[in-house]
């Protein structure tokens, strides 16, 4: 196993954040380091995960596919769809 090293630095949180975030310590047995430290595993690992891009909804509110279609194959619906442009 590597060697790991640490790095002391400075970080402004709220107040109110902040004691929230020593009671849940103190509760769970764990310091204030290790609680802040997963939290910004957490974080980081969902974001690696996260699709930059959402596809819109472009819904067009009807009741679904038209009576004389079920059944119907994907073929039978592109010819109705697209006719003589085929």
């Amino acid at each position: 196993m590597g060697m790991v090293t640490c790095m002391k630095t400075t970080v402004e949180i709220s107040d109110a954040l902040l004691e929230e975030a020593k009671l849940v310590a103190r509760r769970e047995g764990t310091t204030l380091r290790s609680l802040i430290e997963e939290g910004l595993r957490a974080v980081l690992a969902r974001r690696e995960t996260t699709v930059d891009y959402v596809l819109e909804d472009a819904a067009v509110g009807g009741r679904g596919l038209q009576f004389e279609l079920q059944g119907a194959s994907w073929e039978e619906i592109r010819a109705m769809a697209y006719g003589d442009r085929l």
